[in-house]
């Protein structure tokens, strides 16, 4: 694990009970974790050190990013009840804020603790929001809904961006040149006649040296496009 870790102040928010087995009506009686602990234990992932149920940890504001996983498991058949899943792990530390905050007791020793990442596209049920984080961890007394904890992460692999203050700076990132090429900038970015190609675009942000852009979500490239037309044509 890398040192040092980026921490970050997380919000333990109430999760839907699946991945524990306690929800309401839940399709897993013996919950997710616990059911797909043994087939992950096949592929080298030993989960036996966490309680069988996930925290759901928010940071706000922001989006996580996460790349280059420890583990990965692909294609996962762990369900007859939908089509198999894929999912990443990252190895982190979670601990108390310190005593100073007024927040919490101070954890003497972060806890070992490790992200659980089923991915989005495969995926079919209880998707978590961008800022939310589904983390394993040792069962730790007196936790509830609303409780502050800090996070500790590789920061070089998971990192937390602000998409609203990223999309102002590439705004003005766009302005002078929107209006020194008018349409033809938009031109050289379609697909066809209609279509603006986001490909395109994320390689043109590339070359033009401002790569910290490519975190966005295609949804907010478009919609920064779309105001970068609006405000300078």
């Amino acid at each position: 694990m890398p040192d040092p870790l980026s921490w970050h102040r997380v919000i333990l928010r109430r999760g839907y009970g699946v991945a524990s087995g306690q929800g309401t009506g839940s399709p897993y009686p013996a919950g997710t974790i616990a059911t797909q602990t043994p087939l992950f234990a096949e592929h080298g992932i030993d989960l036996s050190q966490f309680y069988p149920g996930t925290l759901n940890l928010e940071v706000a504001p922001g989006e996580w990013r996460l790349q280059k996983p420890d583990a990965r498991v692909e294609h996962l058949r762990w369900s007859a009840l939908h089509q198999p899943e894929t999912f990443s792990f990252w190895w982190g530390r979670l601990r108390l804020p310190d005593a100073t905050s007024g927040a919490a007791p101070h954890a003497a020793e972060p806890l070992t603790c490790l992200v659980y990442h089923p991915h989005p596209e495969t995926k079919q049920r209880h998707e978590q929001q961008p800022g939310v984080l589904e983390v394993l961890a040792p069962w730790m007394e007196g936790l509830a809904p609303g409780a502050t904890l800090e996070l500790g992460l590789d920061p070089l692999r998971c990192r937390v961006i602000q998409p609203a203050r990223l999309r102002a700076r590439l705004l003005e990132f766009l302005k002078f040149r929107v209006l020194a090429a008018q349409e033809t900038f938009f031109d050289d970015l379609r697909q066809g006649k209609e279509h603006l190609d986001l490909d395109r675009f994320r390689s043109w942000l590339g070359a033009a040296g401002w790569g910290e852009a490519l975190d966005l979500r295609d949804a907010d490239l478009a919609a920064t496009l779309e105001q970068a037309r609006q405000l300078y044509l």
